[in-house]
């Protein structure tokens, strides 16, 4: 048998965190367990080697689709393929399902009575499905959450959202032309390409209106994967990519800066990563990136003060209104925070209830209590102590 078949019985991953609609493995690409090795991966995905069926999936970085080891469709070069143990991981990780080869049915055969819905999901990427449309389509919305739940890791509304996402912001990779990107993405016309991409991101996929031109990348952290947005002025984004108010971010965003939103590299993203990574390793207590703040007058001040909670520590929103010398805009202040579109970086989880228990965090309490554990943690103590960054 060939190597690597015999990890189709490596021990599954852990339960999702009862909080979070999305959780992804957290492992980086090159340093998946249980995986053969690239030079195996590539040469079965090559070779289109269908026994390797349900070990890997394969990532491509020009196209921003994920496929199954046998796909047929035509192979990129081995430097733009990213390997994954599952279509969760691909998903978190930015990359959509192909069209030719569907990985998302090699988890397991949809029952007929979801079939229908898988199908109408496979043709319209950017369908916002409810409750009551489940209801009228004779599905059982708590049935079909289940499913989801069970077979792909996250809710059918997360399962929506992150297909939304990754729809746009896979698109266009590397800065290769709209139309190569088309094509390859599975797309039978340059118009169907740019309606999708335009519905979903409600910009098209060009740098045409002469408007100020944001980027758009993903960044992975131990946390999650997160959505990085970069302006001329600074980073003017940073959210966890299963938020479930993304979506309303990018559009106030776009608004608020009368920019157009673009996947694509900034200057800046490569600093925010690195000090990212530092963060999460315990050796960074600040950041020092510049930031574009767009917001009221009021939201900049609410931004400002959380920028001045100091490292490790908390402040309840009544303190915070305090300190901008609103004591009695409690809610206001509040209602800014939620706001907040930099996570980490301006520090709005480091705002508590006056009882001292955790309160709404758009990237899940569970998140928010972590992060204030990594800031609580022991080894920083050593780093406060030196003044280190």
């Amino acid at each position: 048998m060939i190597g690597g078949l015999s990890e189709l019985n490596a021990p599954k991953p852990a339960r999702f965190h009862e909080e979070s609609e999305f959780r992804m493995k957290r492992v980086a690409p090159n340093e998946l367990p249980s995986l053969p090795s690239r030079e195996t991966m590539y040469a079965a995905l090559v070779a289109k080697d269908s026994r390797f069926e349900g070990v890997f999936l394969a990532g491509i970085r020009t196209t921003g689709i994920f496929c199954r080891p046998s796909c047929t469709a035509r192979k990129p070069k081995p430097e733009n393929v990213e390997y994954f143990r599952d279509a969760q991981s691909a998903l978190a990780h930015g990359f959509r399902a192909c069209k030719i080869c569907r990985p998302l049915a090699a988890l397991g055969a949809s029952p007929d009575w979801l079939q229908p819905l898988i199908d109408e999901l496979e043709s319209d990427p950017n369908l916002r499905l409810r409750s009551e449309d489940l209801r009228c389509r004779g599905l059982d919305p708590v049935r079909v959450r289940r499913w989801f739940q069970k077979t792909h890791g996250m809710t059918f509304t997360a399962y929506q959202r992150m297909r939304r996402i990754n729809q746009s912001f896979g698109q266009i990779r590397d800065r290769q032309s709209v139309t190569e990107v088309a094509l390859q993405s599975g797309y039978e016309s340059l118009s169907g390409f740019g309606d999708g991409f335009k519905r979903a991101i409600g910009a098209a996929p060009a740098k045409s209106d002469g408007r100020q031109v944001i980027a758009i990348s993903r960044l992975l952290t131990p946390l999650g994967p997160m959505l990085a947005g970069g302006s001329d002025a600074g980073i003017c984004l940073l959210e966890f990519a299963d938020r479930p108010m993304l979506e309303t971010q990018l559009d106030r965003l776009r608004q608020r800066c009368r920019a157009t939103l673009l996947p694509g590299p900034s200057p800046l993203f490569a600093t925010l990563q690195s000090q990212l990574q530092e963060y999460f390793a315990g050796r960074r207590t600040r950041f020092e990136i510049p930031l574009d703040t767009a917001g009221t007058p009021f939201q900049q001040r609410v931004w400002e003060a959380l920028r001045q909670i100091p490292f490790g520590e908390t402040r309840s929103y009544a303190q915070q209104a305090t300190a901008i010398g609103k004591p009695t805009a409690v809610r206001a202040v509040a209602r800014a925070n939620g706001d907040n579109r930099i996570a980490i970086l301006i520090p709005c989880h480091r705002v508590i209830g006056a009882d001292g228990t955790l309160t709404g965090y758009g990237g899940g309490l569970w998140r928010k209590q972590r992060l204030l554990e990594i800031e609580r943690q022991p080894s920083w103590t050593s780093t406060l102590t030196n003044g280190a960054d």
